[in-house]
């Protein structure tokens, strides 16, 4: 994946059209993650209509409001409009999230035949490694929706623990960040009172052997046997 952009320019699609320019950049935007390759144009009909579901898509993918962490997943918009002004105004339908290869890049042409397009819109769907996982998903972008990456996670076995949809995870948003160690704490001083319930013999109370292996109370003498 990475190893396809190197030396490539890659630019976001906000307002200040910030530039991925360098190795460093590239690789953390990019590696180990799922990329999807948007091969479209605003001059084309079929690609206005396809837009609005792409950018939902990759929203309810991406977006905190829907997931509580980002999925490890890419859009990168390869333009095949006939003027600057004609991707301008289509980058506009697409998500902020996403990057995009400037026009005047002569890559953008290059991977078009790379990759064999011919019919808009096309979205190309590469494993981490570069290869490719579905050579045309927007049938199954706009019949699945965000199931989509399920398949695309299994298809790239694509280690990614900390993808998960909102409301799968209502429970774990009740909890802090510091909810797993209370836990564990919670457990070990459970096990500490469980070892210190009293035993009654001949009427005398005893406290069990603490974790140390010593007898509250006592000088390391011997138990009841």
């Amino acid at each position: 994946m990475v190893d396809l952009f190197l030396g490539k320019v890659l630019v976001k699609n906000n307002k200040d059209r910030d530039d991925l320019d360098t190795e460093r950049e590239i690789v953390l935007r990019l590696q180990n993650r799922i990329l999807m390759l948007f091969f479209g144009s605003g001059e084309s009909e079929k690609c206005q209509e396809f837009a609005p579901t792409l950018k939902d898509f990759y929203k309810k993918l991406t977006d905190e409001f829907y997931v509580e962490r980002s999925a490890q997943l890419v859009l990168l918009y390869i333009s095949l409009d006939s003027s600057e002004e004609q991707q301008e105004k289509f980058l506009k339908e697409l998500p902020k999230r996403c990057l995009f290869l400037a026009y005047k890049d002569p890559y953008r042409q290059e991977l078009s035949v790379m990759f064999e397009v011919q019919d808009l819109p096309r979205v190309v769907v590469l494993r981490p490694d570069c290869s490719v996982l579905t050579a045309d998903a927007v049938e199954e972008i706009c019949k699945l929706g965000p199931d989509c990456y399920r398949n695309w996670q299994e298809g790239a076995e694509l280690i990614d623990r900390n993808f998960m949809m909102n409301e799968e995870f209502d429970e774990g948003k009740m909890r802090s960040m510091t909810d797993p160690i209370r836990r564990v704490k919670y457990k070990v001083e459970d096990r500490k009172m469980k070892k210190k319930k009293k035993k009654k013999k001949d009427g005398v109370s005893v406290e069990e052997e603490d974790e140390d292996g010593d007898e509250d109370g006592n000088d390391g003498g011997g138990g009841w046997g």
